[in-house]
């Protein structure tokens, strides 16, 4: 692919000027690989909303470099200091009240007032965001409602030349996007489980996170639609065994699959394989079927995803 590139310094500092000019860049982060625009152009953010399809009522992360800059972005208090002195860099992500209504954003914010923020854990990332000199923006380097990617040459399958430019930093190590949580009430709201356990959360503030689903018709932060990360064939969640014709992922102490997520049982294991063997069951041809997860520590993250993955509207949903 003519679009991925090493991501040495060269080409770091390449596609920071990619970004002043108003260009796309996908790159790498502990999660998945981002496509990245300039916050505070918004005809680059247009571009990332017409790349991936994605609903522009959805808002996006900014992504940020240094703590000290939260303060020039967002509201910020004591609470959210020490979450991101404690947990960043990192996946976690703040939903914050903005500090003024700076026009500039609001495609990024999706109309809202508030802005999403986090800062990522990947040298690539920190070092792109730091050369460009300015929050990035940069929802999943995919096309919206399908699999998220965790290489570069899936952004490359996905998105082709509607990217500028493709940082290859190899394959994520968390592999599931970063959870959310929503800091402008008096208790923490969990809004997306990701690569940050809940139960870590609560043990360092001390006491209990509300969870919500938010509202899918309008999301106050992204990974809320209710169709989301989505294969394009029949996807069967929580499977016992394989049936007739169906490609089978495994999780745990599993005979008979095509791939196991983690046959230690490891959570951080399978979520690190989740997206890419998702891809590699959707290649096959075959219906889906994955092994259930135990909802807990980020088996939370990767519930959320499987169940937007394999969400039917006329589904009847269980009580």
């Amino acid at each position: 692919m003519t679009n991925i590139f090493k991501a040495n310094d060269e080409n770091i500092l390449k596609a920071a000027e990619v970004i002043l000019q108003g260009g796309l860049v996908a790159f790498p982060t502990e999660t998945v690989y981002g496509l990245g625009a300039n916050v505070y152009d918004s005809k680059a953010v247009v571009s990332i909303y017409e790349a991936k399809g994605r609903p522009s009522f959805n808002p996006l992360i900014s992504h940020i470099a240094e703590i000290d800059f939260l303060k020039t972005y967002a509201a910020v208090d004591e609470r959210v200091l020490s979450l991101a002195k404690h947990f960043w860099p990192g996946p976690l992500t703040f939903v914050l009240n903005r500090i003024e209504e700076n026009p500039a954003i609001d495609l990024a914010c999706a109309g809202l007032k508030t802005v999403t923020v986090r800062m990522p854990n990947h040298p690539v990332a920190l070092e792109l965001i730091k050369k460009s000199g300015v929050p990035i923006v940069a929802p999943s380097a995919n096309k919206s409602q399908t699999i998220s990617p965790t290489t570069a040459l899936h952004v490359a399958e996905s998105l082709g030349d509607k990217v500028d430019m493709i940082l290859d930093g190899g394959k994520c190590k968390v592999g599931v996007e970063s959870t959310i949580i929503d800091l402008t009430t008096r208790q923490v709201v969990l809004l997306r489980a990701g690569g940050i356990a809940l139960e870590d959360l609560e043990s360092f503030l001390g006491e209990k996170i509300l969870i919500s689903h938010g509202n899918p018709d309008l999301p106050s932060s992204p990974g809320q639609l209710l169709k989301h990360y989505a294969p394009t064939h029949e996807f069967r969640i929580n499977a016992t065994r394989r049936e007739n014709g169906e490609f089978f992922i495994g999780f745990g102490d599993v005979e008979d699959c095509d791939l196991n997520l983690s046959s230690s049982g490891n959570l951080s294991e399978a979520a690190a394989n989740l997206f890419a063997f998702m891809r590699i069951a959707d290649a096959d041809g075959r219906k889906i079927a994955m092994s259930p997860i135990p909802e807990k520590g980020l088996g939370l993250a990767i519930n959320d995803r499987i169940r937007r993955a394999a969400y039917k509207k006329t589904r009847i949903m269980d009580n």
